[in-house]
């Protein structure tokens, strides 16, 4: 039975993801390959800045489809081998996520400015230091330590979809009040790091309460 709930759940986390990740690579393809994209995150004569927020979108998409099949408690214990190469597509696909994010921020920056650039700018450090220490510990086979680093990787790897979560469920609850065109009403403030932080907390009071405090486990 806990199986079966557990595959449910997995396939319906999947089946959620699919719809945003499917938006996001045809966005990247799209302005990857056309050179006059229409979306606001284009800049005309702008390569580069184009080609970091693109990637950024393509390579975000393909790691939002493939983390979710991590969870797989069967793809780990009858497939590990499937699990671990998984694994290390994500830790690698991860790097031009977060560069592109970086680089977009550097060249042009976000719509919501240096609020928003700042916290989608520590999403993107967290990212990657999560992805190092995910394959780090799994490659030292402290898989306790991997274990937590690898659930921290999960949510922070699906974060640009539960930005847009919330803001589907704000818009569908309370309407338009607190956002704006330029991302700068206060739930817009709040959501610069509400898609991220409060999700890390929650795992480390889990953690907390299941391997003790984090001074005496060392993450």
């Amino acid at each position: 039975m806990r199986t079966a709930i557990s595959t449910t759940l997995l396939l319906l986390l999947i089946l959620c993801t699919l719809p945003f990740a499917f938006h996001a690579s045809q966005l990247g393809i799209r302005g990857l390959g056309s050179g006059a994209d229409t979306s606001r995150i284009f800049t005309p004569n702008a390569p580069l800045t184009n080609f970091s927020i693109f990637s950024h979108m393509l390579v975000g998409a393909a790691i939002t489809v493939l983390a979710p099949l991590q969870l797989s408690l069967w793809l780990r214990t009858k497939n590990p081998k499937t699990h671990r190469a998984i694994g290390r597509i994500l830790v690698f696909l991860a790097i031009p996520t977060a560069l592109g994010g970086f680089g977009y921020i550097l060249l042009r920056g976000t719509i919501g400015g240096p609020a928003m650039d700042a916290a989608f700018a520590l999403y993107g450090v967290f990212l990657l230091t999560a992805a190092f220490q995910t394959i780090r510990f799994a490659s030292a086979r402290n898989f306790t330590r991997h274990n937590r680093w690898a659930v921290r990787f999960f949510f922070l790897i699906i974060g640009s979809w539960i930005y847009r979560v919330h803001y589907g469920l704000w818009f569908a609850i309370i309407g338009q009040t607190g956002h704006t065109s330029t991302f700068d009403g206060s739930f817009d403030l709040l959501q610069n790091w509400a898609f991220f932080i409060p999700y890390l907390l929650i795992l480390e009071l889990v953690f907390i309460r299941r391997d003790g405090p984090f001074w005496a486990r060392n993450a």
